[in-house]
């Protein structure tokens, strides 16, 4: 049995492996492999394809959020495990092997996966309304172990305007900590870090390729100590980042069309699905569009087909081509043009935005907004004072409001995205494996779990464990 250390890079491609020694090193010793993603080629989707062999049909996760019809409400980036269906990659493992043993540190749906060793992202929710950085373990006692040794999680470097290498460093440190002291037959570890200048810039821009080298330099230790301890390693990477230079606003297309409804509470408006004929789940270059009437989807699917920047409407066969023909998906998906994304805004004047939208919010925001990665591109100086004097109330115990998100000026700066399958193998993602007897060309997402089956058993038990469980 061989110990597997799984790294997901996310955003990482061929282009920018050419700014990647270390990595290179790793196929050099093994081999580089392309790999097929899903639709939406976002995170949640296409980690639990990689963990259970199955598309977000069979898995249920159908985007990074959705609309959750039994509670009424728009929800992203939910952590329990549960919400994954389909057997997981360790749950296999352990059908050949009892005991198999398991560390996952960063990977999303973690909190209350059936593994050994979790560590997640999981801020301190105060009751006065504060948030401070920190994580989630299990075992509790890795929490103050990981702190201990290195530092409180650097949340605040993990997203927003001060998203930076960080976060990513202390997840690799975290992870080495996790294999030289609890030894798992399998460890997962999310690497962010090239999500973050490449949706800021662009890959095209040379601070993307300073990144990557950056996050290099930042892996060695890591692929070090695995190497040191005999780990087949096995690089993944989740989608490529494209440029783009359009955001879209579907919900207000919507909107003024009378298909989505909002609701005013102390001047600001509030999406309501409750009544809204019709509304969309942003998710980068992909969107769930919610109709409540079967009779007005052609109607929907006609007025989303004719706005700019939308390249296809998915119906019931375009899903069921694209393996997203799940109870949680929308009665649409649209698919954005190359150089456009979808952005969440549903509100006609920015006067009567929630007070959430100008601020760091991934779980009340009813859709993605990458203009969290930006201080307001229309006043930065401003924003970042205003940022300093919440951070002061913050260390002074009060309560603060950090508001630097910018709005259409945000949305207008973002210069990278993803969601669509890639059109261009430059672009698109890629595997990296130190193992050379697994050699292919090519990888579908969904041959994933078996191929770490394959490296993680034996050779013939991997083969006769994939052979009887299809």
């Amino acid at each position: 049995m061989t110990s597997l250390l799984v790294l997901d890079v996310v955003g990482l491609t061929p282009r920018l492996l050419a700014h990647m020694p270390r990595l290179r090193a790793v196929a050099s010793a093994g081999f580089q492999a392309e790999l097929g993603t899903v639709l939406p080629a976002v995170t949640c989707p296409v980690q639990s394809t990689f963990l259970t062999g199955l598309p977000p049909s069979g898995h249920g996760v159908v985007g990074n959020g959705w609309y959750f019809r039994d509670l009424g409400e728009v929800l992203l980036w939910r952590q329990h495990n549960a919400l994954v269906g389909g057997e997981k990659l360790w749950q296999a493992a352990r059908r050949a092997r009892p005991g198999y043993t398991v560390a996952n540190v960063c990977w999303w749906y973690a909190m209350g996966a059936d593994v050994d060793w979790t560590v997640t992202p999981r801020p301190i929710y105060h009751a006065d309304g504060r948030k401070d950085p920190d994580c989630y373990t299990d075992p509790p006692e890795l929490h103050d172990e990981l702190t201990a040794a290195l530092g409180t999680f650097p949340l605040f470097s993990y997203w927003g305007p001060g998203a930076g290498i960080a976060s990513s460093a202390w997840i690799c440190r975290a992870t080495e900590h996790v294999m030289a002291t609890r030894d798992p037959d399998l460890t997962l570890a999310y690497v962010p870090h090239l999500d973050y200048d490449l949706q800021r810039y662009g890959p095209s821009d040379p601070r993307s390729a300073a990144a990557a080298a950056e996050l290099d330099t930042v892996l060695a230790p890591l692929l070090d100590a695995a190497a040191e301890q005999g780990r087949t390693v096995v690089v993944l990477s989740e989608y490529g980042i494209t440029d783009v230079s359009r955001p879209v606003d579907v919900n207000r297309t919507l909107r003024a069309e009378g298909f989505l409804r909002v609701h005013t509470q102390d001047g600001m408006e509030y999406l309501d699905p409750w009544t809204s004929r019709a509304f969309a789940v942003a998710d980068h270059q992909t969107a769930h569009v919610y109709v409540r009437d079967p009779a007005d989807v052609p109607a929907v699917a006609a007025l989303c087909a004719s706005l700019p920047g939308v390249a296809d409407v998915l119906d019931a066969a375009g899903k069921a081509a694209h393996g997203l023909d799940h109870s949680r998906s929308g009665e649409l998906v649209l698919l954005a043009e190359r150089d456009a994304w979808f952005t969440y805004y549903y509100w006609l004047d920015d006067a009567r935005a929630p007070d959430f939208a100008r601020i760091v919010e991934i779980h009340r925001k009813p859709g993605y907004d990458p203009a969290e990665l930006f201080f307001d591109p229309a006043a930065p100086a401003a924003a970042k004072r205003r940022a300093g004097v919440a951070l002061l109330r913050k260390k002074l115990g009060m309560r603060y409001l950090m508001s630097v998100v910018g709005l259409d000026a945000g949305a207008r700066a973002v210069r990278g995205s993803h969601g669509l399958l890639a059109a261009d193998p430059g672009d698109a993602p890629v595997l990296l494996c130190s193992d050379p007897s697994a050699a292919r060309e090519r990888f579908e997402a969904v041959e994933i779990k078996d191929l770490l089956l394959r490296l993680a058993l034996s050779a013939h038990e991997g083969d006769q464990y994939v052979r009887t469980h299809p």
